[in-house]
């Protein structure tokens, strides 16, 4: 099967044939991929950013966020047939673990992540647990939900987890209205009451974020700290989030939390760099955020079903993952995600 491969860090992938994945196991998945996000962690990846974190052997097929069908399944299997149409749930867990039976299978003690630590699925074929498949409502399609896998339900867990502060009458900033940023707006609008700033270096982005429904959009220009102070009366948002988190986005989340409020850090790459004694005297809360759970999926597929959350996407063929890759890394694709579909 063709597949995108990384052989060396700092170097492009390659696209090539390799061995097709069998289910061996009891609880194995086999999916043949119908769709890919292309995610910024990808491109991190390729820079070597996670050549520490992941330990993983390379070359090895990248690609996190995946959607299809069912191909073949495992004799314990129950819960997906052949034929089923899917999204993945990007770790694969033991369910045995005390963070497993909590719930919080994001910390599960013996996880894989397929993309990230082993091969993933921008390629034709993906072997998968039965803990991470769930199986898609009527109308739903993998190409038009496949990035919903991580970088939405990345947002998603975001958003609930910051819906207790959010309240009516208060005011969330939301830094990054593109991949990730989009689909958080829309997590917003459906769970919250809250008024809701987009803050955005793209024009296009913006209109996006304003079609959807943000209550203000501020250019990302060199004014739009004040600007958006201005909005709340110079006093910050209740809760900022940061789709974003480099190239100076981490002072600008910080300096547009309020007093005894959080700051969310989604998007990653840069570092925050706050002294001490600002977090003790502003009392702020600096959270960060991994991809959701497997029920935070699962509820995030409720809300697609619903019509409450839609992906921005732009495809390509599997034969084309660098050049996606790239449009990605150029800020081609404002608002939306990349999708290979093999």
């Amino acid at each position: 099967m063709k597949a995108v491969r990384v052989h060396a860090y700092d170097r492009q992938p390659t696209i090539e044939s390799v061995p097709e994945p069998v289910v061996k196991g009891p609880w194995d998945v086999l999916v043949e991929i119908n769709a890919a996000g292309v995610c910024r962690t990808d491109l991190h990846i390729i820079e070597g950013q996670w050549r520490e974190k992941s330990g993983v052997q390379l070359p090895y097929t990248i690609g996190h966020e995946n959607a299809g069908t069912v191909r073949e399944v495992g004799s314990a299997v129950t819960n997906a047939s052949p034929g089923d149409k899917v999204i993945l749930h990007p770790l694969v867990t033991c369910g045995l673990c005390r963070a497993c039976r909590s719930g919080d299978d994001v910390h599960c003690e013996s996880s894989q992540f397929p993309g990230i630590n082993t091969d993933g699925g921008m390629a034709e074929l993906l072997l998968t647990s039965a803990r991470s498949v769930v199986k898609l409502d009527e109308g739903l399609e993998p190409a038009a939900v496949a990035a919903l896998a991580d970088a939405g339900l990345t947002a998603y867990h975001a958003v609930r987890k910051a819906v207790p502060l959010l309240y009516a009458g208060t005011h969330v900033a939301l830094i990054g209205a593109g991949g990730l940023g989009h689909i958080g707006l829309q997590s917003l609008l459906a769970m919250t009451p809250a008024e809701i700033t987009v803050i955005d270096r793209s024009p296009e982005a913006l209109d996006l974020a304003t079609q959807l429904g943000a209550h203000h959009a501020v250019l990302a220009d060199g004014t739009h700290i004040d600007a958006a102070l201005e909005i709340t009366e110079g006093k910050g948002a209740h809760v900022v989030l940061d789709f974003v988190g480099e190239q100076g986005t981490e002072a600008d989340g910080v300096a547009l939390t309020r007093q005894a409020g959080s700051y969310f850090v989604i998007g990653y790459g840069g570092r925050v760099d706050v002294p001490t004694i600002d977090i003790i005297s502003r009392e702020i809360n600096v959270i960060g955020n991994l991809v959701g759970s497997y029920n935070d999926l699962v509820e995030l597929m409720a809300l697609t079903a619903q019509g409450k959350v839609a992906l921005r996407t732009r495809q390509y063929p599997l034969d084309q993952a660098l050049q996606a890759l790239a449009d990605l890394d150029a800020g081609r694709i404002p608002g939306g995600r990349a999708i290979l579909v093999p």
